[in-house]
Parts: C-alpha cells; structure tokens; sequence
C-alpha cells in the first residue's frame, strides 16, 4: 500500500512539473518602476513593462487591474505566442496626490504563474496654488 501511495505521489508530481512546462509563461525583465520626483501639476506619467512569453504555448492576459483609480494599465489582447514580447503600459495620475506613492498593478494570465504584480512608486511634488 505504502508503494502505491509514493507511486501515486510521483506520478502527480511529474505530471504537474510537466503541464507546468507546457504552459505559457510572463517573464517580466522588470517588475518596478520608480518614476523619482514628479510635478503634481506636470501631468500623468507613463512606464511600460516588457515581458516575454518564456512558455510553450500562446500567452493571454485575462486582465490587469490597478491598486488605485490614479492608475491605469493598458495590456495586449491579442495572444502572445511562444518567444515574443509584449508590454503592459502603466500611466500614473499626480493631480491632487502629492507626497509619496506606491501603487500596484496585479497582472492575471492564462500562464504559469497565473498573476505578476508590477509596481510603480515616486514623490509627488505639490503644485503652485
């Protein structure tokens, strides 16, 4: 009974690392952006965010959703297929925020990890009144 049970064991292992490579996977060359210090009155600033499908099969983003309404992502619809690149566009809004600021943008996927978590933080400065 003991071997049937490691079988079983080795056999669910092996089949979930093999899925898992199989699947289609975000590699984000990079998941922060820090815009420094920013005008409050200067207008919304923008930072994209390249990631290259790394898996074996087309890459979906279902969606990107920001921690906050002063951000807004922007992602691909359309498929990304196995080695090809694509960017998630991020655009920060300083009006009426000043000081610090760290905000996140949780990217969901079809691939393996099933979500990033991008970041984007700078210093407000506040606008002439």
């Amino acid at each position: 009974m003991k071997r049937l049970i490691i079988a079983f064991i080795l056999l669910t292992v092996s089949m979930t690392a093999a899925w898992s490579q199989e699947s289609a996977q975000a590699t984000f060359n990079n998941r922060l952006h820090d815009f420094g210090v920013i005008k409050e009155q200067g207008g919304p600033v923008t930072t994209e965010f390249e990631f290259i499908n790394t898996g074996k099969k087309p890459l979906i983003i279902i969606d990107a959703t920001a921690s906050c309404g002063c951000t807004r992502p922007e992602y691909p619809t359309k498929p990304i297929k196995p080695g090809k690149k694509g960017k998630v566009k991020v655009t920060y809004s300083p009006l009426g925020r000043p000081g610090a600021f760290r905000k996140t943008v949780k990217v969901r996927t079809n691939g393996d990890p099933k979500t990033a978590t991008l970041i984007i933080q700078g210093t407000v400065t506040p606008g002439k009144k």
